[in-house]
């Protein structure tokens, strides 16, 4: 079979490079000038520090199988994320951990002191909690909710954290000791040279052919016997039922001869802040010495047309429209929709791969008159 596929990001180098060698042949169409999409890194020409272009992709997975695929294409280093917040004059750990509580609070509590503080601390009156202001004030009560996660949340969604769900916020955000790597993950690390060199492997078979720089139109799928479409979902159908909502983030990029805060994430919790926080490239890479240093501001927006869409947004009136895109994609035949722009959901890296493992083996099982959609939970 001849297969298009539509994005060369991780779903579509991972499917192209599985169906590849079962034998078929795999054109890949990507409207940037690069693969990798959203995981993408180069090197700074002047300071030589591998930077994440549109962001920080820290890998970590407790799906082995997946963890053995990535370092087949490319040698991951370790690294743990080691994330600081900026509030109220001070620097502060996140995760919510026992030097956070004891710093925040001038104590010295142990573990079971910490867990009763805490607990005196919270509104135990929210028994159900149903937004993400209940889910915080619940579990930390209000001078931790206000320091570390009011402020963040309103500029990162634009919106009141009384108005997000309480799904947001997925677990009790609070670690009674001093564990602060922000992941819990078994395999977390760095790929050595970048991702884009680990998805250029990903890509280097001969029955590949990679077209950069190139729009994808729908009559282009009649030219070949399946398409894998990692583009936005909405866009499949020409938004003809409307726009899915997004997020978007504004990058100010800067410079600094020397090392500026000492950690690659520094996250600012107040409002009054306009950025979300500040990222230092070389500190992914902690192998490597740089005398000089990339940083980035990040400011979050809502997403206009030709903004490059990073969080979905899925609130009610998202989930309604989604509904009904899920619907007419189900209904299509010869396209599978894939990835993060193509279900709708924010996903990880490594669920990115293993969605994108998985579909190509139903594909290789059932063929291509068996519609496959990963379909996007309501």
């Amino acid at each position: 079979m001849h297969i298009l596929l539509v994005g060369a990001g991780l779903s579509g180098a991972v499917i192209g490079r599985t169906l590849a060698e079962a034998g078929h042949q795999i054109t890949i169409v990507e409207s940037r000038d690069h693969v990798a999409g959203n995981c993408h890194t180069t090197r700074d020409a002047d300071t030589g520090v591998m930077v994440h272009v549109y962001g920080p992709h820290i890998f970590h997975t407790d799906d082995e199988e997946v963890w053995n695929y990535v370092n087949s294409f490319e040698t991951f280093l370790p690294y743990k994320n080691r994330v600081k917040t900026t509030s109220k004059g001070q620097v502060f750990s996140l995760p919510i951990n026992l030097h956070t509580i004891n710093q925040f609070y001038g104590k010295t509590l142990r573990p079971d002191e910490a867990r009763s503080f805490i607990e005196d601390q919270a509104d135990t009156s929210i028994e159900d909690p149903q937004t993400f202001e209940e889910q915080a004030l619940r579990f930390v009560g209000p001078d931790l909710y206000e320091a570390f996660f009011k402020g963040y949340t309103i500029k990162q969604w634009g919106m009141q954290p009384s108005a997000l769900p309480a799904s947001i916020l997925k677990r009790l955000p609070v670690r009674f000791n001093y564990d602060d790597n922000y992941f819990f993950h078994q395999f977390q690390g760095m790929p050595e040279n970048g991702y884009t060199a680990m998805v250029e492997r990903i890509l280097d078979h001969e029955a590949i052919t990679v077209h950069l720089n190139t729009t994808f139109t729908r009559d282009q799928a009649a030219d070949y016997d399946h398409v894998f479409y990692a583009g936005p979902l909405d866009g499949w159908f020409d938004y003809d039922l409307g726009r899915l909502g997004y997020r978007t983030l504004d990058f100010e990029r800067f410079t600094y001869d020397g090392d500026y805060q000492g950690c690659a994430v520094m996250n600012y919790g107040e409002e009054t802040v306009p950025h979300t926080r500040i990222t230092e490239h070389k500190h992914f890479s902690p192998w490597e010495s740089h005398d000089g240093s990339v940083l980035y501001r990040e400011f979050s927006r809502l997403a206009e047309p030709d903004d490059i869409p990073y969080y979905p947004i899925r609130q009610v009136d998202e989930k309604a429209l989604l509904a009904d895109y899920v619907a007419k994609a189900e209904a299509e035949s010869g396209v599978t929709f894939v990835g993060r722009l193509g279900t709708y959901r924010y996903l990880d890296m490594d669920v990115t791969i293993r969605e994108a493992l998985d579909t190509a083996a139903v594909f290789l099982e059932k063929g291509a008159e068996t519609p496959v959609f990963v379909k996007a939970p309501l």
